[in-house]
């Protein structure tokens, strides 16, 4: 929740968080929701939506009397994609993935609160997965955030373990003890799994992404439910984590150290160099 602090500081820190409110659930917005959401009076709410009416970043729908996103956060976001250094690198990766594997390949970045989904790279099969890219999901549903999580600093980690979890779905970790043991495994082997986590009928298998001043993001394989089996997880995890790491390397990051050896097993078999 956000407090109602007096100050420069505070005053962009309330803009900020009703702008990211938008991206995480419903297209639109009415002033009432934004002020439960976040914990500022309706008064101040409305104040900064005039304000990011006024320039675009918002737009309201007097049929709905609601807000929802204006072209200039589209164009903000367009920017940001063409931008994104970790997208740009990760492409090529994702599509010889998916080449390979026949299934979703997607990258997501780590964000205040949670990650997004950067670029997918879809599937081949008939049936296939894919992901609304922009909208922010929390970190501890579903493999891409797990793995995120799992790899951020611990205080961090026992903010958001102390917090709500809320439940996406059935599937979703809402057990803080049982999700920080989960963690514990995915740091141990370098790679999380989801079954139904973030969107019931999917399931997925993710390694995380770092640059040079550490974790930036996500690379993972999804698919339907029914397709992501232990044993299809078993034979992704080795060239998951090696796209993962030579995703890394191009970005001038640095390879975790695995208690379970399982990377670069493809690069070996297939003689591909990083």
């Amino acid at each position: 929740m956000t407090t109602e602090t007096a100050g420069g500081t505070g005053a962009t820190e309330r803009v900020a968080d009703v702008l990211l409110l938008f991206t995480d659930g419903p297209r639109t917005l009415g002033v009432s929701r934004v002020s439960r959401e976040l914990g500022l009076s309706k008064a101040v709410v409305h104040r900064i939506l005039q304000s990011l009416t006024g320039r675009g970043l918002i737009a309201y729908d007097p049929g709905l009397r609601e807000y929802r996103l204006g072209p200039a956060a589209a164009a903000l976001g367009s920017r940001a994609l063409r931008d994104s250094d970790l997208r740009a690198t990760a492409l090529p990766f994702l599509s010889e993935l998916r080449d390979r594997l026949h299934e979703t390949v997607t990258v997501s970045a780590k964000v205040h609160g949670g990650r997004v989904y950067l670029d997918q790279v879809v599937g081949t099969h008939e049936i296939t997965m894919s992901v609304e890219l922009g909208r922010r999901f929390p970190l501890h549903a579903g493999s891409s955030g797990k793995c995120m999580l799992a790899h951020s600093d611990p205080a961090e980690v026992e903010r958001l373990l102390e917090g709500e979890l809320t439940a996406l779905t059935p599937a979703t970790p809402t057990d803080p003890h049982a999700l920080r043991a989960e963690l514990e495994r995915i740091r141990a082997r370098g790679y999380a799994t989801s079954a139904g986590e973030r969107q019931g009928d999917a399931g997925s298998v993710a390694a995380a992404v770092f640059g040079p001043g550490g974790l930036v993001g996500a690379v993972s394989v999804c698919g339907p439910r029914f397709r992501v089996t232990e044993d299809f997880v078993e034979r992704t995890a080795p060239e998951l984590l090696d796209t993962a790491d030579r995703i890394t390397e191009r970005l001038g990051g640095t390879v975790p150290a695995r208690a379970l050896a399982t990377t670069r097993t493809t690069a070996l078999t297939t003689g591909r160099t990083p």
